[in-house]
């Protein structure tokens, strides 16, 4: 009888999932199968027969042909490349149309014929003919082919089953943790053949004909850094350095007749083995045949001694050796990586001027999808990767240089900005990276504003920094910068007053009136609203402030054209008054007559009026859905309907009134800034079109509650230390500039798209984050990089405007191998969230999903085709670039936006897409996948210093139960939340030093706070605490979980690497995926 799991015994006995009844399809594809068809989900239904389920500790688990729970044990975890697992069935999905959060452009209307997502997003295939193979990679001696030979391993025929080793591994000790039977990993439990939950069709693909290329002919400037005999290495990964050519991608200006050509730069060669013989000890490919021993979080390895072989005859450095993930023992590196930017030689002939520092703009700030670009359509169509650009414009930066200049030098053709990868053909003369035209130096550039030298123009800052502000003149504005104007409009429904949110947000206020940003104009102004609207007048003749209320919502106006909005500064003191009596003003009482109703479209009508002759930012705190007057919306959400795929209908607006009223205040340059702190249904879905077209922001507390739920109140508190005193740019452009021969065709966030690259953002804050997908639309044979220059102008709240310019360049390259060694994993994740969300509000929740499952498949069933034959018997082969790939892909999966079978209330649904769509890359990532620490165990080992902190860098360990253990406290950092899990049997010196409590039955429940004790250990505890909170804009409190609290399954569904009665463990995840590769 298998053992209870204390984490799982609540778990309900589901019937699990059902097989098809269609007969099995085996042998040669039907005639005239086209492999392209196998990408868009075309192929004959392929499904397995029926087995009786078998239910262990709340999952079903379907026993392997010919086994008997009677005569032998469960089937030990493992797999042989021998057998082939059942294949899964395939969908064809809707179809697909651009739209919702993306705002493109030209607006189009959805197209029924269009193919499901590729890579080109939503692009049809230019040819449909068949990928080919491609050319193989062999080692420069001849070596016998292993898998054709007469030494070639016999190959048995398919099975359904898959062979186990018929008795369990010795000694296994049975973690309390685990959600399988004694013995056994619990993210892999007795192996069941239960399919996973709905897997996916594609994100489209274009496929075409595609042959390798000689490189170009070098170009003027450029120099050979190995012999014409070498062979070029593949680019280099994160945080290695890479000395590309001339980014000058431009054809060569005529030269004089017998004039010499400098070669051009090749990579750095990296040491590489050459493998006629064994591996290097150590290396994953020198791993023997028979049991390998097992650790937290990792997974079965097979025998793979036959593509040791194959693999032993390819020529492959360090960092283009393919991966196995069936044989790799933890997916995730022990700690996180910092990735530098790139650099640039800085050598040139002929007499050209090249900038001496030749570095891109911090990858946190600027990154793209591909960090080597295809030189044609055909090759990323066959890398079938997505191409695009994640893009933090405002974030904040340690250092940033500011240039006030009488003259910005830009390109007369494309007005690009002059930067770092720009080439003086002389003093005088110099060339535009972006459309490869010269330009005339002006003569106040051939200063240097530091050195105070003449006649070096490629030092100036402008040329040395990737990234830098300028000070813009008098012909970069329109009118006189406009003054920092704040008003706020708060819900005083009964639900929003019972819930005493207006407590903490006046609190905050009185707190941070001298930290928000502005100068002496700076104006503030205050409405209230429940059933009907209420203005508050601040006149300096006036004792106290004054409450006027408007009860015509469906005709609102405003009842005084002054004193609403008023000086900070010259009303300063009537403003606290006002903060301090608000909450006074607005209580619960039993005895008064109770307004329920929320007016919200009649308040944002009139805040518009009053803030848009000048713009600003309008706040709004909302706690009830809007009942009545203009805007008025009513509940869409069925509650029994919420485990089940809700409708694409619901996560879409309902009304188009808050899409119109936002670009209304976009053209007036105001934007509106969203707090959701709702307990029922509000339909977000439509409330957030007035913040995602007026380029607003967003925040969601859900079921806030000072009394019931003091984790958000507190969250509300903290983040609106940050949301009042962070900086803030107004009446701001962005513009995005490519080289000649790419394209932007669709933008991610909030914004309005004013033209085909500009986007109009009423407010900039450093919080925000976007999206680009690119194209290529003519060849870039001739060119050896390409380069991207974002360029936002906006006001600063002291009133100057200013220009802030980001300029990327990269390498092109024309081979398979090279791109898929090039991919930064992160941004892909990234750009895929969003486009998936794109999908899902356009098509439905299951087609975003299939979208997602393929955008994994199609990539490395390309990648396996570059690889010898003899590898692709068995494994799942990914580049090193994209080792993170499969993981990532099963935690949105698994995320509460894309999520099936689990409960999950439409607000929450539709608010995790909206913060995929907003967030940067490197906020998103947290909340996709959690980092989990052991804490109580914290030492010196590793530790960095931050500002003469010293802090400890503990292991990031595998989110799976696996990792715990009752003797240790974990952190699971979720990104908006903190998770302290004590296990019961933790070191005592822990729970007093750290927890202040005797012993763990001491520890209160809820716990949201720990204290700060003087001792080494709690001292190290905070510290490493305080270090994380630093590093994301918004506060994550902590919550501890007792190793025996109700309260622990928040810890366990966060655990992405187990299996869950709606979706599979990583395990059954990756043997999925190598089924649908072979």
């Amino acid at each position: 009888m298998a053992q209870s799991n204390p984490y799982y015994q609540n778990s309900a006995q589901s019937g699990g999932y059902q097989y098809g009844t269609q007969p099995n399809v085996a042998g040669p594809p039907p005639q005239g199968y086209n492999m392209k068809d196998q990408y868009r989900g075309n192929q004959p239904p392929m499904t397995a027969p029926n087995y009786p389920p078998s239910t262990v500790n709340g999952y079903n688990n379907y026993p392997q042909r010919g086994y008997s729970p009677n005569t032998q044990p469960p089937p030990q975890p493992g797999y042989s490349p021998n057998t082939q697992p059942p294949p899964q069935n395939t969908m064809n999905g809707p179809p697909v149309s651009a739209g919702y959060y993306s705002n493109t452009y030209p607006k189009s209307a959805p197209n029924p014929a269009m193919p499901p997502y590729s890579q080109s997003q939503f692009t049809p295939p230019k040819s449909n003919s068949p990928l080919p193979n491609a050319p193989q990679r062999n080692s420069p001696q001849p070596q016998p082919n292993v898998s054709n030979g007469p030494h070639a391993p016999s190959r048995p025929p398919p099975s359904m089953g898959t062979s186990y080793s018929s008795a369990p591994p010795p000694n296994v000790h049975q973690n309390p943790y685990q959600t399988g039977t004694a013995g056994y990993p619990s993210n892999i439990g007795p192996t069941s053949h239960a399919p996973p939950p709905n897997v996916p069709q594609s994100f489209p693909n274009q496929t075409s004909q595609h042959g390798h290329s000689l490189p170009p002919p070098p170009l003027p400037g450029q120099q050979l850094s190995a012999p014409p005999s070498a062979q070029p290495a593949p680019p280099p990964l994160p945080g290695q350095q890479y000395v590309p050519p001339n980014p000058l991608a431009a054809p060569p200006l005529p030269q004089p007749s017998g004039a010499p050509q400098a070669p051009m730069t090749q990579p750095p060669q990296t040491n590489a083995y050459q493998f006629n013989g064994p591996p290097p000890t150590g290396s994953s490919i020198n791993r023997q045949p028979g049991p390998q021993p097992q650790y937290p979080g990792s997974l079965p390895q097979p025998n793979q001694q036959p593509l040791s072989h194959a693999m032993g005859r390819m020529n492959l450095s360090e960092a283009e050796r393919p991966i196995n993930l069936m044989q790799e023992k933890r997916l995730l590196p022990p700690h996180k990586h910092v990735e530098t930017p790139l650099r640039f030689e800085t050598t040139a002939d002929q007499g050209m001027l090249v900038p001496p520092n030749r570095k891109n703009c911090n990858p946190s700030v600027f990154c793209p999808t591909l960090k080597a670009v295809p030189h044609t359509q055909n090759l990323l169509g066959k890398v079938k990767l997505p191409f695009g650009l994640i893009i933090h414009p405002f974030k904040d930066l340690s250092s940033l240089p500011v240039i006030s200049a009488g003259t910005i030098v830009r390109c007369k053709r494309c007005r690009t900005y002059i930067n770092p990868f720009v080439s003086f053909l002389q003093e005088r003369k110099w060339r535009c990276n972006m459309c490869f035209m010269v330009n005339d130096t002006a003569e106040e550039f051939l200063h240097h504003p530091v050195t105070k030298t003449y006649g070096e123009p490629h030092t100036r800052p402008e040329c040395t920094n990737s990234t830098i502000e300028f000070i813009a003149p008098q012909e970069y504005m329109l009118r006189p910068p406009q003054p920092a104007v704040y008003l706020f409009l708060m819900d005083v429904s009964h639900s929003a007053i019972e819930s005493g949110y207006l407590q903490i947000v006046c609190d905050s206020l009185l707190d941070h009136l001298d930290h928000m940003p502005g100068d002496g104009r700076t104006r503030i102004g205050f409405l209230t609203y429940n059933g009907t609207v209420h203005f508050y007048r601040l006149s300096e003749g006036l004792s106290q402030p004054q409450m006027i209320i408007v009860s015509d919502i469906d005709d609102v106006f405003i009842p005084t054209p002054e004193n609403l909005l008023v000086n900070l500064r010259e009303s300063k003191s009537l403003v606290q008054d006002l903060l301090h009596q608000l909450p006074l003003l607005h209580t619960v009482d039993a005895e008064g007559e109770i307004d329920t109703y929320s007016a919200l479209g009649a308040a944002l009508e009139v805040g518009k009026k009053l803030i848009g002759a000048s713009g600003g930012r309008v706040t709004v705190f909302q706690q009830a859905i809007p009942s009545i007057g203009p805007g008025m919306l009513k509940k869409r959400e069925d509650p029994n309907a919420r485990a089940g795929e809700q409708s694409t209908t619901a996560l879409n607006p309902s009304t188009d009134y808050y899409k119109k009223l936002a670009l209304d205040c976009s053209a007036q340059q105001v934007a509106i800034d969203f707090f959701f702190f709702n307990s029922q249904y509000i339909d977000i879905a439509t409330l957030s079109c007035a913040s995602r077209f007026s380029a607003g922001d967003m925040h969601y507390y859900p079921s806030l509650h000072t009394v019931h739920n003091p984790v958000e109140a507190e969250r509300l508190g903290r983040d609106l230390e940050r949301y009042l005193s962070r900086k803030i740019g107004f009446e701001s452009v962005m513009r995005i500039r490519c080289t000649k021969g790419l394209a932007i065709h669709t933008f991610h966030g909030n914004f309005f798209v004013r033209s085909t690259d500009l986007l109009s953002l009423a407010n900039i804050n450093p919080d925000a984050g976007y999206a680009v997908n690119l194209s290529i639309e003519d060849p870039l044979t001739d060119l050896s990089a390409v380069c991207f220059q974002a360029a936002l102008l906006y006001t600063t709240s002291k009133g100057e405007r200013r220009i802030r310019v980001h300029t990327l360049c990269i390498p092109v390259v024309k081979t398979p191998a090279e791109v898929f060694n090039s991919v930064d994993c992160v941004a892909v994740i990234s750009l895929l969230s969003k486009m998936a969300v794109d999908r899902s509000v356009t098509a439905s929740v299951s087609d975003a999903r299939e979208a997602l499952m393929n955008a994994m498949v199609d990539p490395l069933k390309s990648y396996k085709e570059t690889l010898p034959q003899g590898m692709t018997t068995a494994g799942v082969y990914v580049p090193k670039s994209l080792r993170l790939l499969p993981l990532y892909i099963q935690c949105l999966l698994k995320h509460r936006a894309f999520r099936t079978g689990i409960s999950t209330r439409l607000d929450d649904r539709v608010f995790a897409m909206i913060n995929f769509k907003m967030q940067p890359a490197l906020y998103q990532m947290l909340d996709l996948h959690p980092d989990l620490y052991r804490v109580d165990d914290l030492n010196d080992e590793g530790v960095i210093t931050v500002s003469g902190r010293e802090i400890p860098q503990p292991h990031i360990l595998p989110l799976t139960a696996e990792s715990l253990s009752q003797s240790g406290a974990f952190l699971l950092d979720c990104g908006w939340k903190m998770y302290l899990l004590v296990g019961r049997q933790t070191s005592q010196s822990f729970i007093k030093d750290v927890l202040d409590y005797p012993q763990f039955s001491n520890i209160e429940e809820p716990l949201s706070s720990i204290p700060e004790l003087e001792n080494p250990l709690s001292e190290m505890f905070h510290s490493f605490v305080d270090w994380l909170q630093e590093n994301r804009p918004h506060h994550a409190p902590i919550s501890v979980i007792r190793d025996d609290s109700r309260d622990r399954h928040l810890v366990l569904s966060r655990l992405i690497q187990d299996r869950t009665e709606s979706s599979m463990s990583m395990q059954e995840f990756l043997m999925n995926l190598q089924q649908k590769l072979t």
